[in-house]
């Protein structure tokens, strides 16, 4: 690993630095956190505080997924091409009480799911991104349009005009559906996990990394479709024979699309593209949970602000007590939410580069470590501008950020 030389302000390569599988090669300026992957920990360190912090967010994280997902199938099975949803968040249960807390804002902020959905969306990638470009998936939309369409001339009109428009509202609610599929799976794994700390059964980071990944894989091959009901007749937009699964086809391009890349947040970044401030490149955009700084939450504009708003609800009493010991206590407790959130993000994408890895990550095969180790490297290439090294209060953080900006 490294260290820095206190009178030159330089960085200084100590003999650790070269890789074991490689006498030429220089170890990444993150190898310390492959080593440890390798030794069966997590990106996130494992201490009690952090402990505490990944069960406690992650259980109210659970509550607000369960309300997200719901909430996003009711709009893609119960609002298919309607144009003006002025309801669509009630989950067909409007009422005055509804309609006045709504009003005030005395509810879930459903919003920040359809950001994410929205966003997951414009990123692509995976199997339903290629799907819903395909013949069959418009052969199979346009019988849905149609059915739907049936004696409304003004649409039928305006499909006639912009032929790609109807289209483009069912590649939406395809993932409303998708989306909804993905978070139905991941908020019981979240709940579940903290029933079993209350019990006793999770002590340590690398167990809930653990329990995140069993879920995951359990649910990998979990078939993704989607219909809707017209008229009494169904009619197939994604069928089971499209061959889409949970993970690969979404689980991953959730993680890509949300972890990693996400969108500039108005107000904290300049549109004006004379400013240069945001990638040009889409693949180049760095503004995902794994990245963002917590302080703006709160601010206008900022997405992550719904979601910690949300689970403020529903954060149990020992994280609580947690953020009550620091010296503001819970006056910025969306800052320290969205603190603890971001490790957990670390937690949960820990277990996604283990399930993904080509090869057992304690693997004693020599040709497979070295693959192993290509494999991590390029994952670390993605850390090296994140939040990881202050989620793990890292010293060398801010010389890492230096070295990267030079």
């Amino acid at each position: 690993m490294t260290k820095t030389s206190a009178e030159s302000g330089q960085v200084e390569n100590t003999n650790n630095i070269i890789s074991p599988l490689s006498k030429s090669k220089p170890a990444h300026m993150l190898s310390p956190y492959i080593e440890r992957l390798k030794a069966g920990g997590a990106l996130l360190a494992d201490t009690p505080e952090n402990l505490i912090e990944v069960v406690g967010v992650l259980k109210s994280y659970g509550i607000v997924l369960d309300a997200y997902y719901n909430n996003l199938l009711y709009i893609a099975n119960n609002q298919f091409l309607v144009l003006f949803p002025f309801f669509k968040y009630f989950n067909g249960e409007v009422s005055i009480q509804k309609l006045l807390q709504h009003w005030w804002h005395d509810r879930i902020n459903f919003e920040y799911a359809e950001y994410c959905m929205r966003t997951m969306m414009w990123h692509g990638g995976g199997g339903l991104d290629t799907y819903i470009d395909s013949d069959e998936f418009k052969e199979r939309a346009r019988a849905a349009i149609n059915a739907k369409t049936k004696g409304n001339f003004l649409i039928r009109g305006l499909d006639k005009l912009f032929p790609d428009f109807l289209l483009e509202q069912v590649r939406l609610q395809v993932y409303y559906s998708a989306l909804g599929q993905f978070w139905r799976v991941m908020a019981p794994i979240f709940l579940i996990l903290s029933d079993r700390y209350d019990r006793g059964e999770i002590n340590s980071i690398p167990q809930v990394v653990e329990h995140i990944l069993n879920g995951l894989v359990a649910s990998a091959n979990l078939p993704i479709t989607y219909s809707v009901k017209i008229e009494g007749k169904e009619y197939e937009i994604i069928p089971k024979s499209a061959g889409l699964t949970f993970l690969m086809d979404t689980g991953v391009p959730y993680v890509e699309a949300v972890f990693f890349r996400g969108t500039p947040f108005p107000g904290t970044v300049s549109f004006n593209a004379q400013a240069r401030q945001i990638p040009i490149d889409q693949s180049k955009f760095e503004y995902g949970a794994l990245y963002a700084d917590p302080l703006p939450i709160g601010g206008a504009g900022i997405p992550p602000t719904q979601l910690m708003q949300d689970m403020r609800h529903f954060i149990p009493d020992y994280l609580h007590d947690l953020y009550n010991r620091n010296r503001r206590r819970e006056d910025d407790l969306r800052v320290q939410i969205c603190i603890s959130f971001q490790k957990s993000m670390f937690c949960v994408t820990t277990a996604a580069i283990l399930g993904l890895a080509p090869y057992p990550i304690n693997t004693t095969d020599p040709s497979e470590q070295q693959a192993n180790r290509v494999y991590l490297e390029k994952w670390m290439d993605r850390f090296i501008t994140s939040r990881l090294m202050v989620a793990n209060s890292d010293p060398n953080a801010c010389l890492y950020a230096c070295q990267v900006k030079l």
